[in-house]
């Protein structure tokens, strides 16, 4: 495997550094008269480790169904796009969604996008015993703000791979917008694969979001304590739950930090308070019909091409081109 790690070494030296656009959010998110906080932040090193042991958790149906998908469709996916893409994935997290893929459509080249550079070092030396051949050209940032793309893949056809229903993690202009934005990075000819997580039993749903083992839970009471590591905190983490809720109107799951007592803490210099039952809105996850992700892929800029989906029609995966 050729593999390129585009984290600077000045960037592994400061690594310790809390990110300014980490301070930035976190104080204006928990400034605003109903606290909130982008969900980005919830994937530190543990946070990264917590959500990959979710993803094997029996409620946690969207990583088991995507992968059944996937080895299922992957020769139609590749019958439709050709060989030789560079396969961009967006948040690839520990990539374990993605070798299947990548051997499917013969990938001329892999790049994978994650905030997390330790969590994406190690699953790119992971791909290195299933696919020595193949170019992986990592890349440490936030995908969903302006990224250069090595020039490796200068000249090469893209395909984007977007998978986990990450896109439901915004709101819906939000995800018009980063939509758009993978359409002017990927290029003319470039096609985007992308899982969307289906609206479903509400039950179902909580339970995908608030398992049993508390997995879930600590994942979310993480976000605490990288904010008292990180931005020299003093808040109090025994004294939030986690909570996961079903919003009806806006078609979504949200998962929230509600404080259990009256709380007063500090962080960054500054000073908040909470009152019992306040919330922290940590992240929602948007769940859509057929016919809504159809038409959020093409405010987009991107045409719909196909679109699998399980026997129960709980998830599904589509392949766009740029229109």
């Amino acid at each position: 495997m050729l593999l390129i790690d585009r984290e600077s070494p000045q960037a592994a030296k400061t690594a310790h550094v809390a990110d300014p656009a980490f301070r930035r959010d976190i104080i204006e998110g928990l400034s605003r008269p109903v606290k909130a906080t982008p969900p980005v932040w919830l994937y530190d090193q543990r946070g990264s480790e917590l959500f990959e042991a979710i993803t094997h958790l029996p409620e946690y149906y969207p990583t088991r169904i995507e992968i059944a998908l996937l080895n299922r469709h992957g020769e139609d996916v590749a019958a439709l796009a050709g060989p030789g893409r560079a396969v961009v994935e967006f948040g690839a997290g520990s990539a374990r969604k993605t070798p299947p893929l990548l051997r499917a459509i013969e990938a001329g080249a892999y790049v994978p996008i994650d905030i997390n550079g330790a969590f994406l070092r190690e699953s790119t030396a992971a791909l290195a015993s299933a696919l020595p051949s193949l170019p992986v050209l990592p890349v440490t940032g936030d995908f969903n703000r302006p990224l250069p793309l090595p020039g490796a893949i200068e000249g090469m056809a893209r395909l984007g791979f977007f998978p986990g229903s990450t896109i439901g993690n915004l709101e819906p202009s939000m995800a018009v917008d980063l939509l758009r934005s993978m359409r002017a990075m990927l290029g003319d000819e470039a096609m985007l694969l992308i899982g969307m997580d289906r609206i479903k039993d509400r039950d179902l749903l909580i339970a995908a979001y608030d398992d049993d083992a508390g997995v879930t839970a600590a994942f979310n009471l993480n976000l605490l304590t990288r904010i008292n590591r990180e931005l020299g905190g003093d808040v109090p983490v025994d004294a939030f739950r986690h909570r996961a809720l079903w919003n009806d109107d806006k078609a979504r799951i949200e998962m929230h930090l509600e404080a259990t007592r009256p709380l007063d803490f500090h962080l960054a210099g500054e000073c908040f308070h909470m009152e019992e039952g306040e919330t922290i809105h940590s992240e929602s996850s948007h769940k859509y019909g057929s016919r809504d992700a159809r038409l959020l892929l093409r405010a987009g800029g991107w045409e719909p091409v196909r679109e699998w989906t399980d026997e129960e029609g709980m998830f599904s995966l589509l392949l766009a081109e740029a229109d």
